[in-house]
């Protein structure tokens, strides 16, 4: 069964820094375009990153733009997102995705998400 796992998050503070993973076991990550979303409580899901299938194209959200950072690594098997200067406002649980696009409507395959809590 395919399944997309994301690691690494937890609880820091304010200008700290966290590093997300994602992980598929049943596919082969390398040839989806993997994209990271948040949903904070009471807000809609929103789109952070997104890296294509071929690595040559990678997304941010303007509230996140110079702070994170998407990269795969050289087996294709594991997507990041760097996350850096960490805010109040970047609270939220972090999901992965993959698809053949950066597009929502796009990813197929979806992780049960990480919790992100940035708190002094």
């Amino acid at each position: 069964q395919e399944q997309l796992v994301e690691r690494g998050g937890g609880l820091v503070q304010p200008g700290g820094s966290l590093r997300l993973s994602c992980t598929a076991s049943g596919l082969t990550l390398g040839v989806y375009a993997v994209g990271w979303f948040r949903q904070a409580p009471g807000k809609e899901r929103e789109g952070v990153s997104c890296i294509s299938a071929d690595d040559r194209q990678t997304l941010y959200a303007d509230s996140v733009k110079g702070r994170f950072t998407i990269s795969r690594d050289d087996t294709g098997d594991t997507v990041y997102l760097q996350l850096n200067s960490l805010k109040s406002e970047d609270t939220a649980v972090y999901f992965c995705a993959a698809g053949s696009h950066c597009v929502v409507d796009s990813m197929i395959y979806w992780g049960q998400g990480t919790q992100v809590a940035v708190s002094s």
